[in-house]
């Protein structure tokens, strides 16, 4: 991977961060098992991160393309 892929790349996943700050999965977990009886709960699982870490992100991915830019020259 080449730096000026990297430097896209952290651009892109903190433009997403910063637009997105989380997101929610849900799982089953069995409760009660009695025989034909079973009880299920759903419950939901927030990942969240600060809008600062895609602005940080963001920031180093500008700064990976600029740098890649000046070793060429």
């Amino acid at each position: 991977m080449n730096t000026k892929t990297l430097g896209i790349l952290l651009v892109v996943i903190g433009i997403i961060m910063i637009l997105y700050t989380g997101f929610n999965y849900i799982t089953t977990e069995e409760v009660v098992d009695l025989g034909p009886i079973q009880l299920n709960v759903k419950k939901s699982h927030p990942v969240q991160w600060s809008p600062i870490v895609g602005a940080i992100l963001l920031v180093g991915g500008v700064f990976v393309m600029i740098s890649n830019k000046k070793n060429r020259s």
